[in-house]
């Protein structure tokens, strides 16, 4: 098949995956809806203040697949594709095309009228796929730098309740690492004139992810700058899924002590 065919077929079917909302299907389920609740936001933030961080770790896992997933398709699909007198992997343009798409779609998915969530999950799972195939070759600084930066989001949004924030540290680092490393790949020297377009589009496409997401959170830029901004209590989870676990254990010992004993009636 023709180089652009799979391309297209590529970014058209990683758009359709981002924009299912898993935050969305998984609050129906609760004959509730996410977007009418707390931010309104149907992402992982929003869906742990007010469902409870089980729940949303599971939108956190869900929503970095759609990310990952498609990353890991356009890489391997086109890894080994090469251009005519030219060394240029179009696997590596493939994996941020893919994770572009599906970061675009979740953000803007044509089944919500074009309204969905930030993109930040999504985006860690575009990285993290980055960042998994750079293990496999050696490469762990790489791999590296995206769990260092995952690390400092979860603490900042510990000790400082700001969410948003702590997702720009935990996407920011690693496009910065990937784009860096196309430069060592592909940069100056590195190959032919026909080269150019396509690391100058690879790098585009890591832009391009890290500026609908920071986009999205522009309202809560906002907000942070204001002191109005919704806070993200980790502590706060953690407390309440203690005290839903007590109260259940509470309730079944209460049941079980209520019960006549055997053989009666």
């Amino acid at each position: 098949m023709n180089n652009w065919w799979i391309l297209i077929i590529l970014a058209a079917g990683s758009y359709l995956l981002g924009c299912f909302n898993n935050a969305i299907m998984i609050t129906k389920l609760k004959n509730a809806d996410i977007r009418k609740v707390g931010s309104g936001n149907p992402g992982t933030l929003n869906m742990s203040r007010n469902f409870g961080i089980r729940l949303g770790l599971l939108t956190l896992f869900l929503d970095m697949l759609k990310g990952l997933i498609p990353a890991l398709v356009g890489f391997f699909v086109l890894r080994g594709r090469m251009l005519p007198d030219a060394a240029f992997d179009l696997g590596d343009l493939g994996i941020f095309l893919g994770g572009f798409f599906a970061v675009l779609g979740h953000i803007y998915p044509v089944f919500y009228k074009f309204k969905g969530g930030k993109g930040v999950a999504t985006t860690i799972g575009v990285f993290l796929a980055w960042a998994i195939l750079t293990a496999v070759v050696g490469e762990w600084s790489w791999f590296a730098v995206e769990i260092m930066s995952l690390i400092a989001a979860v603490l900042f949004i510990y000790f400082t309740e700001y969410g948003a924030m702590g997702s720009f540290i935990a996407i920011t680092p690693p496009a910065v690492g990937s784009s860096i490393r196309l430069f060592l790949l592909y940069g100056v020297g590195k190959g032919t004139a026909r080269i150019v377009p396509y690391y100058i589009a690879a790098n585009m496409l890591i832009f391009g992810i890290c500026f609908i997401t920071w986009f999205a959170h522009r309202n809560n830029i906002e907000r942070m700058l204001a002191g109005e901004e919704h806070p993200t209590s980790i502590k706060e989870m953690f407390v309440k899924l203690r005290a839903k676990k007590a109260a259940k254990k509470a309730k079944e010992n209460g049941g079980g002590a209520n019960r006549p004993p055997e053989g009666e009636k």
